[in-house]
């Protein structure tokens, strides 16, 4: 079951590469994994059926992921999963198939839709089969982010944006809702197992309680049950496909289903039922009463399927066995009607341009097989034999009549609702295909022939509504795969036999009350416009309304606080936070009294420790009375080399080595910034000094909490220390540097976390120097001995005149950080001897800001220090090193060939983008961690590959190398993007405004010489 999740994500990977290469073909290959997943569904239909109630024969895999704490990877697939994985493979799989048709060729960000429209069905595959609440989360997010993007695909429309925000908002805060009942069910459970869970439920309680209303919310807010059906609607802004599939047969099923999976176990809990059935009812009432009123044939669908998903919440969460297999069915029929209907729209919005029902006429004789596809899957949306919906709604009439008051109460809004679906059912087949007084008949809209009849755009709808007709009458065929989910359900007491599923149960009660329906639904529609009119004098108050001045209030309050809190000042902020950290820690001290259970510390181990301390000190006293910024940066420098000294007398390489590597980055960092800084800080006027005084006070306080709380901390160990076993565990696998086994093996999942950390605050804080897009922008490369930022461009044209060469539009794939092979600016060879220069583009910098010395030994140390960088990598398992050091050295490689030659000498050095290292470091991290599952049976176990070779011997290959090679990666990606955002982004803009400066000056020289001489011409 796993390689059926990956390689929808696999594909979703290709996907921009297959659209590029066959246009919207590329849809038909992207359809192969969603229809490879209901194949086999469909070939294990007959032995998940034949396990029962027990489940003893389904399919299960699983892998530990955190065993600490009992989480494992697990996948299931019983009669449930089975069900959802045929719809979320089948109805996927056609729906891909219609994109290959709906789509033009020339659609912006294809690729990316095709791609998270992929990735979104390997994501609704994997929730429907994992049986771990802790994976099951993490897949119904997925689902979440991937809506979103789906959702917001045209982000340049503000109600598509605005649209995937709503969406976003509402089923994010029920999904963290949700977590927390997850945690609380599986503590209180004592196992994250939902087919543990299940079978063998925790003992009522408060706490069980508050977790079932928690899971509740977020499930009902996935399928937009009331209150929070309002996002539903919104999302009809998405392309027609995503309609379909999402919030016909997918995503809005999410919720259904995890009611429908927990139902076996907590139906009888206290807040369970009532929930469940008033909340459903409310929404199948509400939402059916609304699409009345609906004029858009997608509105009135997204509506009905509000009140749908109603419907199938009441069923499967009602919690009795009949009520079970009518919801079963009910799942599988909607998604067989709905589906063909927004796919039916699409046809509809592209050949007319619109889907204004008032606007159509006369389609169903232009296009009477899309009629004759939508009239089969309407009238098994309003529940006319011989279809499935037929069946299914006569097994959920039978199923609430027979049911408790409760049940009864529900059966009354069911018969209302169905009323109200059959009602909008015919206005909806009335509105896109009757032919109506006053509207002229319909004039096609110029497409291309092969979306105005492709079997692509036809085929898949047909073949759904086709499959709800076969269904109707062999809708026994379905009842072995109902009857093994719902025999895990109780019966209601009273009833004789179990009910099975058929298209014909004689005349009866049910019979009578879907007749009732359809004469109610009938009388409904004829009287249309007065119920829409009473409708608008009855709907005062919009869900959709409310959310927006609820979000905009919100808004509106943040940006108050944040303008009340946030003044821009730096030290106002960590001031802030320290005498907080001062405040509570200094109360807690006070009154715990710690030191008085301590012995005297060891102020120093060896004299030479003292002396670097007091060294540290006395320069840090320095840093502080500095008046010069660059000063001032130098000093706090060297009280970070003094750290790394401290850890070499320690006896520690690794730390120090770090240290030293750390230090060097930010002292050339401090030197990049300063440059658009005053050289002084400010003079010395009284407030200032008060100032200075504060500062002095909360930093001495602040050091002296801190080196205090270390103190009490260190000596207040009860546990014998961990470095002996550390020691033990590192010898044991043949290796001998113990932090960087630890880092990258023992701790790899602390590691992974602060390299993600790192790679995220890094494009966040670099990205700020960057107002413009980072790629593509045009640079001036000036000429030897060019002061003013003149010279010619990269492609060695002329500057533009009447404009800053900036604001040109950028010639073909040219970026900022990429040269030419041979750059016309370069100087002339001369003819007896070519000249040769020590830098790449150190011919494009000005004489004055030139040191050949710096350029000679940048060239000398640039091929030894990622010489180095490599050596400290590979050697880390014996000798100081790691990843994160090597990326640290190769990284100041870089930042020296910047400082001798420039920022077009940086682009020479490294032709990659910043982006890309740090996104392969996290890739390979990621699947090294993945990796584990195969090599040691969970994420980050780690892996040894022994092998001969002819010259080299024997050798072994370790799995946590290739994780310090990823940090590596990522480590030299962030240094490089704070170089180039930093450094070359700012001379870049430097260079602008001396050239704006210098065209300011020769505009001034012309207009003061231009009256002068015409002047003289006149005396002439």
């Amino acid at each position: 079951m796993l390689w059926l999740i990956l390689v929808h994500f696999v594909a979703a990977c290709c996907a921009g590469p297959l659209v590029r290469w066959l246009g919207t073909r590329a849809f038909l290959v992207l359809a192969l994994p969603p229809g490879a997943a209901a194949l086999w569904a469909a070939t294990r239909y007959g032995d998940v059926a034949a396990a029962g109630a027990g489940g003893s024969g389904v399919p299960v895999e699983q892998w530990d992921w955190i065993p600490a704490l009992g989480v494992r990877i697990a996948l299931r697939c019983d009669e449930l999963s089975l069900l959802m994985v045929l719809i979320a493979g089948g109805v996927g799989a056609l729906v891909m198939v219609y994109c290959a048709g709906y789509f033009r060729r020339d659609e912006p960000r294809l690729g990316a839709f095709a791609g998270t429209l992929t990735a979104f069905a390997g994501a609704m595959l994997g929730l429907v089969l994992a049986d771990g609440l802790i994976t099951l989360y993490v897949l119904w997010e997925l689902t979440t982010v991937f809506s979103f993007l789906l959702v917001g695909h045209n982000s340049e429309r503000r109600t598509n944006r605005r649209a995937a925000l709503q969406a976003l908002l509402v089923t994010t805060l029920g999904g963290l809702v949700m977590l927390v009942g997850f945690l609380m069910l599986g503590h209180a459970a004592g196992s994250y197992r939902l087919s543990r869970i299940v079978a063998d439920p925790p003992a009522s309680g408060p706490l069980v309680s508050a977790a079932l209303v928690l899971v509740l919310v977020g499930a009902l807010s996935k399928s937009a049950v009331w209150p929070f059906s309002f996002w539903l609607p919104g999302a009809m802004a998405a392309p027609t496909p995503v309609s379909a599939y999402l919030h016909a047969a997918a995503m809005v099923k999410a919720g259904v289903y995890l009611v429908a999976r927990l139902a076996p176990g907590f139906a009888d809990e206290v807040p369970w039922r009532g929930l469940v059935l008033v909340l459903g009812a409310a929404t199948m009432l509400l939402g059916g009463w609304r699409a009345l009123r609906e004029t858009d044939l997608k509105l009135l669908l997204a509506f009905g399927t509000v009140s749908q998903l109603g419907f199938l919440v009441l069923l499967v969460g009602d919690g009795t066995r009949d009520a079970a297999v009518a919801g079963t069915a009910m799942i599988l029929a909607h998604a067989l009607f709905k589906a063909p209907l927004f796919l039916v729209v699409g046809i509809i919005d592209k050949l007319t341009g619109t889907r204004e029902l008032d606007r159509l006429s006369g389609l169903g004789r232009a296009l009477p097989w899309v009629c004759a596809v939508a009239v089969a899957a309407g009238l098994s949306m309003a529940g006319l034999p011989p279809l499935l919906g037929f069946a299914a709604k006569e097994a959920a009439v039978f199923a609430l009549a027979a049911g408790r008051p409760a049940e009864l109460w529900s059966l009354a809004a069911v018969v209302a609702g169905s009323a109200l679906t059959t009602a909008y059912t015919l206005r909806f087949l009335w509105g896109a295909f009757g032919r109506k007084e006053g509207t002229p008949p319909w004039k096609p809209v110029p497409l291309p022939p092969r979306l105005r009849a492709g079997p692509a755009v036809f085929l898949p709808a047909a073949c759904c509504a086709l499959a709800g007709l076969v269904l109707g009458p062999g809708a026994s065929w379905l009842d072995p795969l109902a009857a093994g989910y719902a025999d895990t359900l109780p019966a209601v007491p009273g009833t004789r036999h179990p009910y099975h599923l058929a298209l014909w149960h004689g005349l009866g009660a049910a019979l009578g009350l879907s007749v009732l329906s359809w004469l109610l639904g009938c009388a409904v529609f004829a009287a249309g416009r007065m119920l829409g009119a009473l409708g608008e004098k009855l709907s005062q108050v919009d869900g959709d309304q409310v959310f927006a001045r609820a979000l905009w209030g919100l808004e509106r309050l943040s940006l108050q606080v944040t303008g009340s809190v946030q003044r821009g000042s730096l030290p106002v902020y960590l001031g802030t936070a320290l005498v907080v950290l001062l405040a509570f820690e200094g109360i807690e001290l006070v009154t715990e009294q710690p030191w008085t259970r301590l012995g005297p510390p060891r102020w120093y181990d060896s004299v030479p420790q003292l002396v670097v301390v007091l060294g540290v000190c006395a320069v840090a006293v320095l840093c502080v009375l500095a008046r010069q910024r660059m000063k001032a940066a130098v000093l706090a420098g060297v009280t970070g080399y003094g750290a790394g000294v401290l850890y070499v007398l320690h006896g520690a390489p690794d730390l120090a080595l770090t240290q030293f590597s750390v230090e060097t980055v930010s002292l050339i960092v401090f030197v990049l910034v300063l440059r658009r800084l005053p050289a002084c800080f400010p003079d010395e006027v009284r407030l200032w000094r008060a100032r200075r005084v504060l500062h002095l006070v909360i930093s001495v306080a602040a050091g002296a909490l801190v080196a205090g709380l270390v103190h009490l901390a260190l000596a207040a160990r009860t546990a014998p220390p961990a470095g002996p076993r550390l020691t033990e565990t590192t010898d044991h696998e043949g290796l001998k540097n113990v932090v960087a086994t630890t880092l990258v093996d023992l701790r790899a999942w602390d590691t992974m976390g602060e390299s993600s950390v790192l790679a995220v605050a890094a494009v966040g804080v670099t990205s700020l120097v960057y107002l413009r897009r980072r790629a593509r922008m045009p640079v001036t490369t000036p000429l030897p001995g060019a002061t003013g930022g003149e010279g010619r461009a990269e492609d060695g044209t002329a500057p533009a005149t009447g404009r800053d060469s900036w604001q040109q539009p950028p010639a073909g794939r040219r970026d900022a950080w990429k040269l030419p092979a041979h750059p016309e600016a370069a100087p002339r060879r001369s003819p007896v001897a070519p000249r040769r220069t020590w830098l790449a583009a150190s011919a494009t910098m000005a004489p004055e800001g030139r040191s050949v010395m710096f350029e000679v030994m940048a060239r000398l140390v640039f091929h030894p220090f990622l010489v180095l960088s490599l050596y400290l990598l590979f050697c880390a398992e014996n000798l100081p090193g790691g990843g994160f050091t090597a990326g640290l050295v190769a990284g100041l490689a870089l930042a020296v060939r910047y400082l001798a030659g420039g920022r077009l000498e940086l682009a020479a050095a490294a032709p990659v983008d910043a982006g890309f290292l740090l996104g392969l470091g996290l890739l390979i991290v990621t699947c090294t961690g993945l990796a584990g599952l195969f090599l040691g049976g969970s994420v980050l176990d780690g892996g040894t590959f022994h092998a001969e070779l002819p010259v080299v011997g024997e050798f072994h290959a370790a799995s946590p190398v290739l994780f310090d090679t990823g940090i590596y990666l990522l480590v030299l990606g962030v240094v490089l993007d704070v170089l180039r955002s930093l450094g070359s982004e700012i001379d870049r803009r430097m260079e602008r405004e001396r050239a704006k400066k210098a065209r300011r000056r020769r505009q001034g020289v012309q207009e003061g010489t231009a009256p002068g001489a015409a002047d003289g011409r006149a005396g002439t």
